[in-house]
C-alpha cells in the first residue's frame, strides 16, 4: 500500500549527526577533561567529609554530651539549638560556594568541552 502524502515540513533532517561512542571516549581520556574531573572532585569532596564530620559531631554530642549541649548561650537559647540551625546555615553556605565554583571553574571548562565535541573536533 502507498499513500500520496506530501513529505513532512522542513522533511530533511538537515541538523548534524550526534557524536558516537567513539567520540565520547575520546573526550572523556582527554587532559582536558580530566582537569574537569579534577577542579570538581577537588573542590567537592573536602567539602563533602567536612560536612559529614561536622554533622556527625553535631550527632554524636546530641547523644553523649546532652549537659554540654543543654548549655544555655542566651535566655532559652542552648548550645544544641545553635549548633542544629549551624547545620542548616552550613548546608546553604556549601551549596552557594558550590554554585560560585560551578559557574566560575566548571561550566567554562565543561563548556568548552561540550563545543569541541559538538563541532565534531
Amino acid at each position: 500500500m502507498t499513500t500520496e502524502a506530501a513529505p513532512p515540513p522542513g522533511g530533511a533532517d538537515t541538523r548534524p549527526a550526534s557524536p558516537g561512542a567513539a567520540q565520547y571516549v575520546a573526550v572523556q581520556q582527554s587532559a582536558e577533561f580530566a582537569e574537569l574531573r579534577r577542579s570538581h572532585r577537588s573542590f567537592a569532596f573536602p567539602l563533602t567529609v567536612a560536612f559529614i564530620a561536622w554533622y556527625l559531631l553535631y550527632v554524636l554530642l546530641s547523644n553523649y554530651a546532652g549537659g554540654f549541649m543543654g548549655t544555655k548561650v542566651f535566655g532559652n537559647i542552648n548550645v544544641a539549638l545553635v549548633l542544629g540551625l549551624g547545620q542548616f546555615a552550613t548546608t546553604f553556605l556549601i551549596a552557594w560556594l558550590y554554585s560560585r565554583h560551578a559557574a566560575r571553574t566548571l561550566d567554562p571548562q565543561a563548556e568548552a568541552i561540550k563545543s569541541r565535541l559538538e563541532a565534531g573536533e
